[in-house]
């Protein structure tokens, strides 16, 4: 438990810094698939080497979680070059909604009726974390049009990612995840047309070291627990993200938001009771 507990920790933490590191990058020019093209990059050459005992067998579901990381991870990334950081990450609470969907079908995940009252209850803290005038949210649509996509793809991700290391384990997942996401990253900034130029080094390898850990973290943890309550659990670095994002890019409405995600931790808490 204590593991279980200090995986989900070290998560949250290296979720929230890794999105400033991505928002710091996009502001100083760098371009979305780049971003995305070295992280993939710098993670693969980190640890292939480290790889063994993988069958053939599993090339598809390998193949889909690296297509979903990579374009889930890009749409991210573009959402936060033209978005709020406090207004984009608490969008990621729709995920354990995903997850759930893809968890009861392909992975036979069924949850109690206290769990799914409690996803609904994170769900709904999202609300405050919104400027509501006239009906229509203050702030760019295209951004949060871009995180949907991007919850969507890593959502779903979440369910190939835990069968993945059902059969192969975490370590073998995380070092597949890498390689197949640098694949379909390489491929989508051959497409773009953008020099992979680097504008900040530093910023770059704080990101490939944030994102390992996040990556790994989110492994250990699916290996001890059911992929929607742990996604549940996940979204309490939507905390950290609204202090982050009022801290470091001076965003506004720090008050409301924060309700909005003490709501989320509520159900959180339901969460971890059941």
């Amino acid at each position: 438990m204590f593991y279980t507990f200090t995986g989900i920790i070290v998560r949250i933490f290296s979720n929230s810094y890794l999105n400033v590191f991505q928002k710091l990058l996009t502001n100083k020019g760098q371009h979305s698939t780049v971003i995305n093209f070295y992280t993939y990059l710098g993670l693969s050459i980190a640890c292939i080497w480290f790889i063994k005992d993988i069958s053939i067998k599993i090339l598809p579901l390998v193949l889909i979680m690296g297509f979903l990381g990579a374009v889930g991870n890009y749409f991210i990334i573009k959402a936060l070059s033209i978005g709020e950081l406090s207004v984009l990450a608490p969008i990621n609470s729709y995920k354990p909604v995903v997850a759930l969907l893809f968890g009861i079908f392909y992975l036979k995940e069924i949850p109690s009726v206290f769990a799914v009252w409690a996803i609904l209850l994170i769900i709904a803290g999202t609300y405050f974390l919104f400027d509501f005038q006239n009906g229509n949210i203050k702030t760019n649509k295209l951004s949060i049009i871009y995180r949907i996509i991007a919850l969507i793809c890593s959502g779903s991700e979440a369910v190939f990612i835990k069968k993945i290391i059902l059969i192969t384990g975490s370590t073998n997942c995380f070092i597949l995840w890498a390689v197949s996401g640098f694949v379909f990253s390489a491929f989508l900034t051959a497409i773009s047309g953008h020099k992979p130029v680097i504008k900040d080094c530093k910023y770059q390898i704080l990101l490939i070291f944030s994102v390992g850990l996040m990556q790994y973290s989110t492994n250990f943890v699916f290996s001890r627990m059911n992929v929607s309550y742990a996604l549940a659990l996940f979204q309490l670095s939507t905390l950290l993200s609204v202090f982050l994002g009022a801290k470091i890019f001076s965003e506004l409405n720090l008050k409301k938001k924060i309700i909005g995600s003490f709501i989320m931790l509520a159900g959180a808490v339901i969460l971890i009771l059941d």
